[in-house]
């Protein structure tokens, strides 16, 4: 725990409450690009690139009428603050930490101005209720929420109880992966990834109702949305005009800037005479044999995989033995038609200096860390009329010997104020 809300400054909050309307007209474009792919007025490879390892029922249901201006409504980027600014690693529309951050906003608001005489309490990005009103406004109007939650997902379940309890479980709803008594017009909340479907009883009769127009669904069931080599089609020189056209210019040069790059491991051989833009490998090979020094990359599994989040599936260049790598790099190549991989320039993020309650201790002791920010956007209104708002943002700061920042037991957990 930290004793005060890790501080941003004015220009970076303000960018980020910013963002929010920048990743959705992404996602949007995002949807759109996948579409024309399957009619053919943008290139096939994108969709068998983002269907590569789906089920074939997931991909009707995908290219389904009924989702086909759907999108996530709620929206959590993962941004790294490093030595040249801030970054965008990973976008995730299924995130955790939703009831948490929520909590944290609300205690953090309330603290009592005792704990540090004379002085207010900081006023927190979202303020006390922003998470709530946030998570309760993508709803609508609808009379009955469900909040169904996996076991692959249960770690959450307590946050999203508390969460039901705070907005009243007179309409918000917590059930597990078996609850299949929906009513016409409830909306549903699904936490629980794509992947995971064959494990979860209740999600065919779910995905069915939403279908035929009886519930309202969110996420809805497109793993377009679950995939990190989105970041990959952003860099893709083939797609250019269309990410210019489709996101306007400014939109799309502020995304270049804080998305790292970011390539497809696609193993399918190229020309004689080309080469993998930026790295000048004709082979995807070739990528073992780069030294440390030039590993400054990050390989990850794309999505669609129970490894694809919580860090379990990275693998960081330069912290690894050429045997690790090399390892790795023939993981990617091998499961590409399975579990497509993508590689992304590594920024190191900075340190900063925190103070954190460590073991009990009654006094907070200082710590040198490195940040992870979530701002959770919420998504409301339909087609032109959605908006998304931050709720709140959420800063993990991890011990600054760990090179992968994610959350872990020994990070101090924090809600962001100005």
């Amino acid at each position: 725990m930290a004793p005060e809300p890790f501080p941003l400054g004015k220009e970076l909050a303000a960018a980020l409450e910013r963002l929010g309307r920048i990743l959705l007209q992404f996602y949007k474009a995002v949807n759109l690009l996948y579409r024309q792919s399957v009619q053919g007025k943008q290139p096939s490879w994108v969709a068998h690139w983002l269907d590569l390892g789906k089920p074939r029922e997931v991909v009707e249901m995908q290219r389904s009428p009924a989702f086909r201006n759907e999108w996530p409504r709620v929206i959590r980027p993962d941004i790294l603050l490093t030595e040249e600014g801030w970054v965008i690693t990973e976008l995730d529309s299924v995130p955790g930490g939703i009831g948490l951050t929520a909590w944290l906003n609300l205690a953090y608001s309330e603290r009592p101005d005792k704990l540090v005489p004379k002085q207010p309490a900081p006023v927190v990005i979202g303020g006390a209720q922003g998470m709530l009103h946030g998570f309760s406004g993508i709803f609508g109007d609808a009379a009955r929420i469900h909040l169904v939650v996996s076991e692959e997902a249960a770690t959450y379940r307590p946050e999203m109880v508390w969460l039901a309890g705070q907005l009243g479980r007179d309409r918000f709803h917590v059930h597990n992966q078996h609850f299949t008594g929906f009513r016409l017009g409830d909306a549903v909340y699904r936490f629980f990834e794509l992947f995971d479907v064959p494990n979860v009883p209740c999600a065919q009769a779910l995905f069915q109702a939403a279908m035929d127009g009886t519930v309202r669904l969110t996420p809805p069931p497109k793993p377009i949305f679950e995939e990190k080599m989105l970041f990959g089609l952003l860099w893709n020189r083939n797609l250019e005009s269309f990410w210019r056209r489709e996101l306007g210019e400014s939109f799309f040069q502020r995304l270049r800037e804080v998305v790292p790059y970011t390539w497809v491991v696609d193993p399918s051989p190229l020309p004689p005479h080309a080469a993998v833009p930026e790295l000048g490998l004709t082979d995807w090979r070739q990528l073992k044999d780069l030294s440390q020094r030039n590993r400054q990359l990050v390989l990850k599994i794309s999505g669609f995989s129970e490894l694809a989040w919580g860090a379990r599936g990275v693998h960081l260049g330069s912290d690894l033995s050429q045997a690790e790598w090399s390892a790795a790099v023939d993981q990617a190549l091998a499961g590409f038609l399975n579990a497509p991989y993508v590689l992304q320039r590594f920024h190191k993020p900075r340190l900063v200096e925190t103070q954190g309650y460590h073991d009990d201790h009654p006094h907070p002791k200082p710590m040198a860390g490195r940040v992870r920010l979530c701002p959770y956007y919420f998504v409301d209104g339909q087609g032109d009329h959605a908006r998304a708002k931050l709720g709140g943002i959420l800063a993990t700061i991890c011990p600054a010997d760990k090179k992968i920042i994610h959350g872990m037991s020994d990070a101090i957990l924090a809600p962001a104020c100005v």
